[in-house]
């Protein structure tokens, strides 16, 4: 159920919002020159454009929903309806959180990003985050939707982490979040088979898995890899202090591990199909590969266009580990300085996003998860089970509880899904993992200078080309060119003199 358009489309969808050179008058006497204008940068295809068709209303129990317009278009209306000002959002997109990086540090100017957490830690460390401000987490406010909504589970992870003693939850609002795992085909691997990291390495799938080409998503299983015994002992995973000593072995960035996951992933490189940013779902669904590592949101992609094929496959957790990630909204102070009036409509941007409606409209057209659980609105829950609830007369179910995340307690009843068996291992578990995966979840954090430094050399030892790269069916392949050529270039010096030859005597 998910709806993706081109970069280029959104920006006209956009767009429409953005041009505006003449002043005119506007609700109670304002100008266009009194107009607020947020400049917005996020990930491409990652709100709601609007533009449903008729067939795609949300009908839940406590409401339907439905995408007419863009969400932006939505937000400047109810942000002139609610605080009688209007707003005009200048939105833009990047690919890579680096691309984004790039943008800032060549003098573009937001006041609202939509990083990764690694990134968001990297902003926070230059100092570059303007923080929320105490009335954004007033909940007495009816229209601060994100504090009143947001996972128990999300904001714990946000409280918990920090950089330089500054925790996330003072300056970032968790947008979509997820886990990684792999998207395989069963009728060719099996769910052990899938279940582990070390399937980027077994001879058994040459040439028919694919991997990540980043650094950090490469890196992680490349750990979990190395570090299996440890990460799978039973005293290991029971020590007091389990969570932070995973934490340790994942972000581990001395010199000598750098080393030794180079030669790895070097080994991993040779085995696998390739290195890949956005085929891996195509390459699934195509069937040029029977396993993906991938982001769960993407994974549920996948998932989805497979079956519109008739072609299932099935989503898998490794056993080792599994990388926590998150998108979260930050405000620069690049962008925002000192305007109070901009800081106040960059967290209204951000709470009407997390009003539960919007956030299901977010999840429905994207096909990520929401960071926000509803808090005392059912809306989300209502359609998480809209979404993936067996029917009535359904046998093969399971109970599959998600109080975790919405309510912090994974016993809570009201938090159960009656879902068919098979999404045990399916688009629901890997858009709500559960409780036990997450809870060999670690975060990436954000490495120090000389981390990232000896990091980057590694990734470019072993993405840089080199002949142990090619498979035996490449060598062939030159072998032939090169015996073709070899044979032209005799043809070329020799092939006048065999023509010319005289015939020998005696020959009629």
């Amino acid at each position: 159920m998910n709806k993706r358009i081109s970069a280029a489309a959104m920006a006209a969808v956009m767009g429409a919002s953005v041009v505006s050179a003449i002043p005119v008058q506007a609700t109670g006497g304002q100008t266009e020159n009194d107009t607020i204008v947020l400049r917005v940068c996020n990930w491409e295809e990652y709100i709601d454009e609007g533009g449903w068709e008729d067939d795609e209303v949300i009908d839940l129990d406590s409401g339907d929903i439905f995408g007419e317009n863009s969400m932006i278009q939505d937000f400047e209306q109810w942000y002139q309806d609610t605080y009688g000002k209007k707003v005009r959002v200048e939105y833009s997109t990047f690919g890579t959180n680096e691309e984004l990086y790039s943008q800032l540090n060549l003098g573009n100017v937001y006041d609202l990003v939509c990083p990764s957490d690694y990134m968001i830690m990297k902003l926070l460390k230059e100092n570059k985050l303007e923080p929320l401000s105490k009335e954004f987490f007033d909940a007495e406010n009816e229209n601060n939707y994100y504090v009143k909504g947001v996972s128990p589970y999300i904001n714990g992870v946000f409280e918990e982490n920090q950089i330089d003693g500054k925790p996330w939850v003072d300056y970032a609002a968790g947008y979509m979040w997820g886990i990684t795992g792999m998207v395989y085909n069963p009728e060719e691997v099996t769910e052990e088979e899938a279940s582990t990291w070390t399937i980027l390495e077994n001879p058994k799938f040459y040439r028919q898995v694919t991997i990540k080409d980043n650094v950090r998503d490469a890196y992680f299983p490349t750990l979990a890899i190395l570090n299996r015994d440890q990460l799978l002992d039973p005293s290991f995973r029971n020590s007091a202090n389990y969570e932070a000593q995973l934490s340790a072995i994942m972000n581990d960035t001395r010199k000598e591990t750098i080393d030794e996951a180079e030669e790895k992933l070097k080994e991993i490189r040779a085995n696998v199909y390739s290195f890949e940013t956005d085929s891996g779902k195509a390459d699934m669904v195509s069937g040029k590969v029977v396993a993906n590592l991938q982001w769960s949101g993407d994974g549920v992609y996948a998932l989805d266009q497979a079956e519109e094929d008739d072609f299932y496959l099935n989503w898998a957790v490794p056993e080792e580990c599994t990388n926590l990630w998150f998108d979260g909204w930050v405000m620069l102070k690049s962008g925002i300085g000192q305007d109070a009036a901009k800081k106040q409509a960059a967290e209204a941007f951000i709470n009407f996003l997390s009003r539960p409606d919007n956030a299901v409209r977010n999840m429905y057209y994207i096909g990520y998860t929401s960071a926000i659980a509803g808090g005392d609105s059912s809306v989300i829950f209502d359609y998480l089970d809209w979404t993936y609830g067996a029917e009535e007369d359904e046998e093969d179910t399971i109970e599959y509880p998600v109080g975790y995340f919405f309510s912090g307690d994974n016993s809570d009843e009201d938090y159960v899904i009656t879902a068919p068996a098979e999404q045990a291992h399916r688009q629901l578990s890997a858009q709500y993992p559960s409780e036990e995966e997450i809870s060999r979840s670690a975060v990436m954090l954000y490495f120090d200078d000389e981390g990232n430094k000896n990091i980057n050399q590694m990734w470019i030892n072993v993405r840089c080309f080199n002949l142990s790269m090619l498979s035996i069916a490449q060598w062939i392949t030159i072998a032939v060119i090169v015996l073709a050529a070899a044979l032209l270039v005799l043809f070329v010096k020799f092939g006048d003199d065999i023509f010319r030859r005289k015939p020998p005597k005696g020959y009629n």
